[in-house]
């Protein structure tokens, strides 16, 4: 057998890192290999859109903050707003996957 033939063997037969994992993951969790239902879909939608607005509202608000400061030339100011907008946007979206979580195992 050639080394070409054998390269065309083998790869037919080799999965990649990405479908052996959610293999394992499909085998580990049954529940989340089942395809959602236009309920869930929707429900999940709703949830980005929710988040959405959240996230959106609090970078206003911030961003509003943060031209305050940086016109005061507040330093200390413009770093903790900056440090605050990363972390409620953070927040915000791991709310926003624990709820779609609830709604996928649902």
């Amino acid at each position: 057998m050639s080394n070409g033939a054998f390269r065309a063997i083998l790869s037919d037969h080799m999965k990649s890192a990405y479908e052996l994992a959610m293999e394992r993951l499909s085998k580990s969790d049954p529940a989340s290999s089942k395809p959602l239902t236009a309920e869930k879909r929707a429900k999940l939608a709703e949830i980005d859109k929710v988040y959405k607005g959240k996230i959106a509202e609090r970078e206003i608000f911030l961003r509003q903050q943060l031209e305050k400061a940086l016109t005061g030339q507040d330093a200390d100011e413009v770093s903790k707003i900056s440090k605050q907008m990363a972390s409620e946007k953070s927040r915000l979206e791991e709310d926003r996957e624990a709820e779609k979580d609830k709604v996928r195992s649902a």
